[in-house]
């Protein structure tokens, strides 16, 4: 089963076979890319998927992967990861192995095949001028035969003329004869030319084009084999990852399977408890006695500690602010012409010639007896060091993960203590190596913070012996008692003002599992210090220009903000605003635009 013997005239049809041969391979290139795009597609839309719910770093979400319903959820999103990276791997096996490949050898195709044809048309020429020369030889015989035939016809004739002269006669025989043998000529041109053609046809059938053909069809056949093995490529690239990706799936599986309920449970108790007791008995008032009315202190009103306690001074309760905060207004903004951008963070404010409030309370608390219990503010927005603002489980648990952060810090610095030390006796040992001199700097530094460290650890294992032992004991049921609450609770008032100077950022701490409140005489101090009732607003206003407000008093805001006005410019510069409940503060007048109220304006 040859082309060149049995397709020897179908030139025309095998080019436009093998044209169609290598468009069907460069279509199946093209579907295998557009298969590669589909797989890095998926692969990406997987990736963005397992980021979009992967848990946040330093938030509150982090936090409940401690679960292992919420851990076997992570473990899900990461092998959801790998599994779309098994799907990129797909894409970049297929693009190198089929893609490539494929494309490179279209190209060689083309120009092998290009040069069979060329080879078959050349000797399609070679055969058509053969024969054109054939032609050519066998007319002029054809016409030399005639012209001999003429000839002998007209000597003939003028040999049977009596008339015609012997000389006539003469030149006609010759002429004959020449004619004669141009045809003899003529006729062996021909035959050697007939001889000719036939042997350059038979090798143009044959052998030439046989042979051309072959080629044709080897190559043709390469292409089919060609695409079996890509195909076949195609189907080995999927079938490589299979394998990780059902580790992937065996893996989820196994996350899943870790799902602890009793686990998730404990670990609810020892998130949200408290360490408190269930109240006792409340105890039984006997009104038909005339005695004077009291309360029990283990009432469920005193032991619910949710840490909502706010002290009361004079008999008086806000929460808002410190008892001995006034907002001060700052020092006059510059004048209106000045330019915003000269003045970017706002007027520098120079010291004030009234005596800050915090001094007259320190004097205040120096004067009187210290039975004032303040809990400590939120700096910055976080609690305070001592965890006071926490019931006493997650307190104790909060100050021992502190401890055991603060020992590995400690651990860290006197390795490298010890490394620099051994580093100090090589030096000493061989100066040729370095300057021992040179790292006694950093070895004192070392040393002042490892010290700082473990003061750090017996404050906070100070704290951490003192909840430890106010905690009740699990096992002892007279705890449970009314009269141990009433102990407490009178222990917890002794306390106050020791834990607030011992408190070490000198911050007034209270244990928020203590509910007591202690009513002193309202005295003018405690008049001048309570917080004063929300100011009513009494128009809005647009901030012209950004301003940092960075001096006590002031608030920051951006330029086109709209806030509300509660204080006009008292012929000071200044205009007090408030952006919510909890942010009010003054800025330059010449920073905003005020529009009042017609009801304020009125007054």
């Amino acid at each position: 089963m040859s082309w060149g013997t049995e397709l020897w005239d179908q030139f025309d049809n095998l080019e436009k076979h093998t044209q169609w041969g290598i468009d069907v391979l460069e279509k199946y290139i093209k579907f295998v890319k557009e298969r590669t795009e589909i797989e890095l597609s998926y692969a990406k839309q997987l990736r963005n998927l397992s980021k979009k719910y992967q848990p946040k770093k330093n938030s509150k979400e982090e936090e409940e992967y401690r679960y292992t319903s919420t851990r076997a959820f992570l473990a899900t999103l990461n092998e959801m990861n790998d599994y779309a990276g098994q799907h990129e791997v797909i894409s970049e096996n297929m693009t190198s192995l089929i893609i490539g490949e494929l494309t490179r050898y279209v190209q060689e195709l083309k120009q092998e095949r290009k040069s069979h044809f060329h080879d078959g048309r050349k000797a399609q020429q070679h055969i058509e001028t053969c024969w054109k020369q054939l032609e050519a030889s066998k007319r002029r015989f054809e016409r030399d035969c005639k012209e001999a035939d003429r000839a002998q016809q007209y000597f003939e004739k003028m040999d049977a003329d009596i008339n015609v002269t012997k000389a006539d006669v003469e030149k006609a025989r010759q002429q004959a004869q020449l004619r004669h043998q141009m045809a003899e000529d003529s006729k062996a041109e021909y035959s050697s030319t007939l001889q000719k053609f036939n042997s350059e046809q038979h090798d143009h059938y044959y052998t030439h084009i046989p042979n051309i053909f072959q080629k044709i069809q080897e190559m043709e056949e390469r292409r089919i084999v060609r695409i079996g093995e890509s195909m076949k490529t195609f189907a080995d690239v999927d079938r490589q990852v299979i394998p990780i990706i059902g580790k992937c799936l065996d893996e989820i599986t196994k996350a899943a399977e870790s799902v602890d309920h009793k686990n998730d449970s404990q670990m609810v108790i020892e998130a949200f408890k408290s360490g408190f007791e269930p109240p006792g008995d409340v105890d039984f008032e006997d009104f038909t006695q005339p005695m004077k009315r009291t309360v029990s202190e283990s009432s469920l009103s005193n032991s619910r500690g949710d840490g909502k306690y706010e002290p009361k001074f004079g008999g008086k309760s806000k929460g808002k602010l410190w008892p001995f905060i006034k907002k001060n207004k700052p020092p006059p903004p510059p004048p209106a012409s000045a330019s915003p951008s000269a003045v970017p963070n706002g007027p520098q404010s120079p010291k004030q010639q009234k005596e800050p409030l915090s001094h007259r309370f320190n004097e205040f608390m120096t004067s009187k007896p210290k039975i004032h219990c303040f809990r400590s503010l939120k700096r910055g927005g976080a609690g305070p060091e001592d965890f006071s603002n926490l019931p006493p489980e997650q307190r104790r648990k909060k100050l021992q993960q502190k401890v055991d952060e603060l020992n590995k810090d400690i651990q860290k610095e006197m390795d490298q203590r010890d490394a620099l030390t051994k580093m100090k006796d090589v030096y000493i040992k061989n100066p040729q190596m370095g300057d021992a001199a040179s790292v006694d700097h950093r070895l004192s530094e070392l040393e002042q913070n490892i010290e700082k460290l473990r003061l750090e650890v017996q404050k906070f294992e100070g704290w951490l012996a003192d909840v430890e032992g106010r905690l009740p004991a699990r096992t002892e049921q007279a705890r449970r008692q009314s009269g141990l609450y009433e102990a407490q609770n009178t222990s917890a008032v002794n306390s106050c003002a020791q834990d607030r100077e011992s408190s070490p950022d000198g911050s007034y701490t209270e244990e928020q599992s203590q509910e007591t409140e202690m009513k002193v005489p309202a005295t003018d101090f405690d008049d001048e210090f309570d917080d004063e009732e929300p100011l009513p607003t009494i128009g809005t206003c647009k901030a012209l220009y950004t301003f940092e407000g960075q001096n006590e008093g002031t608030i920051s805001v951006a330029e086109g903000e709209m806030l509300y006005v509660i204080e006009e410019d008292k012929g000071d510069g200044w205009t007090r605003i408030r952006r919510n409940e909890d942010e009010e503060g003054y800025v330059p007048t010449s920073y905003v635009e005020v529009y009042l109220d017609k009801n304020a304006k009125d007054s």
